[in-house]
């Protein structure tokens, strides 16, 4: 079994994708396996968040004993792991695959990753905290990676271009999905809570020296449509910037290499 003190003294080599767990004598509860203790941590998870998630918790919603889950996992950092890597496999990779050009690839990985975290607002606070080299996560990874490459820039140039990318996926989807959640616990719909809190600080004259030169925008939002609308127009305008922005730098380097 992995101690916990064990992690905390190599955490830059603490994964359950490079321990090798011992096999356990005997056979572990009937009708009970890792993929059944995954999925059923995967629900709790996009129900009550990290904080809530617990190996007792968990044991009593899979209707044994909280002993009975460390036949499959020795703790709960092993769970995460294993939820994390199965909700990239949520993406689809034939679509991506067969999506086009690196453009289209680029969008498709993109969007396929927003609607992830969206769909599991656990993910982005779990992503840094965890190595992230199950074999879906590095099929995505692998992927991204190809789609970059393919744009034409220079090998040094690709690690920025992902991280333009991805990081911005990264903090739109779990901004978005944080504000659903939120909305969620206050009882409204997005819309309703997005409306109430822009007319809780537009209404207090305390926030009128700072909402100057804010208000056209502001308006515009507010008229654009329902907050659904405003995420996906929102997102498509910034990729479709970071795109171009990369087609720049290729047609840059491309410059400087005839040069």
């Amino acid at each position: 079994m992995v101690k916990a003190a064990d992690r905390a003294a190599n955490p830059a080599r603490s994964s359950v994708w490079l321990e090798k767990r011992a096999v356990r004598a005997g056979g572990g509860p009937a009708g009970l396996d890792r993929d059944r203790i995954v999925a059923a941590s995967i629900a709790m998870l996009d129900e009550e968040g990290l904080a809530k998630l617990s190996m007792r918790k968990l044991a009593t919603e899979l209707g044994v004993t909280a002993m009975s889950l460390y036949w499959y996992v020795d703790t709960k950092d092993d769970i995460i792991e294993f939820a994390l890597d199965a909700v990239y496999g949520e993406i689809d990779l034939d679509a991506i695959d067969t999506a086009g050009g690196w453009r289209e690839r680029m969008r498709a990985l993109a969007l396929a990753y927003r609607r992830m975290l969206v769909r599991h607002p656990w993910v982005s606070p779990s992503a840094g905290a965890y190595m992230n080299i199950g074999p879906h996560a590095l099929a995505v990874a692998r992927r991204i990676q190809d789609a970059v490459r393919d744009t034409g820039l220079p090998l040094n140039g690709q690690p920025g271009a992902m991280s333009a990318v991805f990081q911005f996926v990264y903090g739109y989807g779990t901004i978005e999905s944080q504000f659903g959640r939120r909305a969620a616990e206050a009882g409204m719909s997005q819309d309703e809570f997005y409306a109430q809190s822009v007319a809780a600080f537009r209404g207090d004259p305390e926030f009128s020296v700072q909402l100057e030169g804010m208000t056209e925008i502001l308006d515009e939002r507010a008229t654009h449509g329902d907050v659904s609308d405003i995420w996906e127009r929102d997102f498509a305008c910034a990729l479709d910037i970071l795109v171009a922005g990369i087609e720049v730098m290729v047609a840059r380097h491309a410059g400087e290499t005839r040069a």
